[in-house]
């Protein structure tokens, strides 16, 4: 027994030097419309405790700027930073340059294009189960929210949005928009100018395959996993651990990002996901070095953090 307690206790020493300096570019903390298991400040609270550089919140609805600025001032104790970003959702205007504007003069981190509000996700809802809570409780039913014109053309707004993002050196995420979308959208940001950008969860929802994601990254973008859809238990799994492991090897543990994407109500914890996370990548044979790369140093880098 004292053996078994001996490696156990290894294993969690393990993970715990793994997650000092993690950053966590995408999580669910509230206040939100739909319910959270913590607040944005309890989030920080927590990540502190296991010595994460930051975070970035993402909330659906809101641009969480003023929240992470008010954490920063009133809570300088706290060594997690935490940060936020803007979803190109219904709620904020959609395509709306003016809100990106504001986010970056507020220190906004990263801005995602649609999400509940894309065209893909819309579609993907019709044969999913998932339904965002809010949306027929709280709030009208999302309105899709276009990057293309009739022509097939990024829309002007896009261009604009592009150009804030790359004025203020912003992180560029696709949210839930097609895999084919992210293509013309990520080649025509480097044009210009967005040095930074991230491939959302290609495991789920964007239709995405593990040629997509080696060739999104071969042209400059990280590759952002959700812990939240490989953890078994999670009320968000859609894959398994052998899938993680073929998407991680399809663009080398350089380019991929571990997100929790967890603070929704009945599921572990950001933090207890990102500890089950980095137990399962010790499990695939993962070196601890390139552990951390995947939860720590390729996010600061993708955020403009070091």
């Amino acid at each position: 027994m004292d053996a078994i307690n001996t490696v156990e206790a290894s294993r969690e020493a393990r993970i715990d030097q793994i997650l000092k300096g993690a950053v966590d570019p995408h999580v669910h903390s509230g206040p939100s419309i739909a319910a959270r298991a913590l607040d944005h400040i309890e989030l920080a609270q927590q990540l502190s405790t296991a010595g994460f550089a930051a975070a970035v919140t993402k909330d659906h609805d809101y641009s969480g700027v003023v929240c992470a600025e008010l954490i920063r001032k009133h809570y300088p104790d706290l060594t997690t930073t935490i940060y936020s970003g803007i979803v190109l959702n219904n709620a904020v205007g959609g395509m709306n340059p003016y809100a990106v504007e504001h986010t970056a003069a507020m220190g906004g981190k990263v801005v995602w294009m649609p999400t509940l509000a894309a065209e893909n996700h819309l579609e993907w809802e019709k044969t999913s189960s998932w339904s965002h809570p809010a949306s027929t409780q709280k709030m009208r039913p999302a309105t899709a929210v276009s990057l293309f014109d009739g022509q097939r053309q990024l829309r002007d707004e896009v261009r604009e949005v592009l150009d804030v993002i790359a004025k203020n050196d912003m992180t560029l995420a696709s949210g839930h928009i097609h895999v084919s979308e992210t293509w013309i959208l990520f080649e025509e940001a480097r044009k210009r100018g967005v040095k930074h950008m991230i491939f959302t969860h290609p495991e789920d929802i964007v239709g995405a395959s593990l040629e997509d994601a080696s060739g999104i990254a071969a042209a400059g973008a990280y590759v952002e996993h959700s812990l939240a859809m490989f953890l078994e238990g999670s009320k968000f799994q859609t894959r398994n651990a052998d899938d993680l492991k073929a998407h991680i090897d399809a663009v080398g543990v350089d380019r991929t990002i571990l997100c929790s994407d967890l603070g929704q109500v009945g599921v572990v914890s950001p933090l207890e996901g990102f500890r089950i996370g980095v137990g399962m990548c010790m499990d695939l044979g993962y070196r601890d070095e390139d552990i951390h790369k995947m939860v720590a140093t390729n996010a600061s880098k993708a955020l403009g953090l070091s």
